[in-house]
């Protein structure tokens, strides 16, 4: 809970900066909040918002927010075991499967019990933190002039950052890592925006290598 609760702090920064900008966008709060609702997914939605508010259109906004949403495919193959345990914990728990909460869960280790607890914990936490976020950023943003300005949404990826730092002490996770980023860093200026995103996860196969030459010796 601890954890949590500074994550959650971090969210409810980001909420409130992704409801002021897109009400100074002239988009009305209550669209926000659905989106912040239906949606659930903090890039995703600033990547839709983005876009769409430049004049690319909605079929272009949607495209890149299933693009970088593209990425829970193999988070859910990972905690899978975790909320797949009925037709209602399914749905519910694809809609709460995020980056945070998938950390929490892959944090507890091979704990399936403690596992469960912080994905539900984290998941839902974080859903009523985003969403109050949305909603109290959209309704201030009127009085700001350029929300954007703020710099607010760089609160999420310092905050990611934090909870990758520890895990990088482990050698193969650190290599898999600084592969992974030089491969979306090369690819950034020839590729649509999101697919570098997905094209880092190559740098998982070094893991798997590590983890096969071990079981081989």
């Amino acid at each position: 809970m601890r954890d949590i609760s500074a994550l959650a702090a971090g969210i409810l920064i980001v909420g409130l900066s992704f409801g002021a900008i897109a009400a100074a966008e002239g988009v009305p709060w209550w669209q926000a909040s659905a989106m912040s609702a239906l949606v659930f997914a903090g890039a995703s939605q600033f990547a839709t918002l983005g876009i769409m508010t430049a004049g690319g259109g909605l079929l272009a906004g949607v495209a890149a927010g299933l693009v970088l949403n593209m990425r829970h495919i193999p988070y859910g193959m990972a905690i899978g075991d975790v909320y797949w345990t009925g037709l209602r914990s399914k749905l519910l728990g694809t809609h709460l499967l995020i980056d945070q909460s998938t950390a929490f869960a892959l944090a507890a280790g091979k704990d399936l019990r403690r596992a469960r607890v912080a994905f539900w914990t984290a998941g839902v936490v974080l859903f009523v933190v985003w969403n109050v976020g949305t909603v109290a950023g959209a309704l201030a943003g009127g009085f700001i002039a350029d929300p954007a300005a703020l710099g607010l949404d760089a609160a999420l990826p310092a905050i990611l950052l934090a909870l990758v730092l520890p895990g990088l002490r482990d050698k193969a996770t650190l290599l898999a890592g600084i592969v992974g980023t030089v491969i979306a860093l090369v690819a950034g200026p020839f590729l649509p925006a999101g697919v570098p995103v997905l094209l880092a996860l190559l740098g998982l196969a070094v893991m798997w290598r590590g983890t096969g030459t071990k079981a081989a010796a």
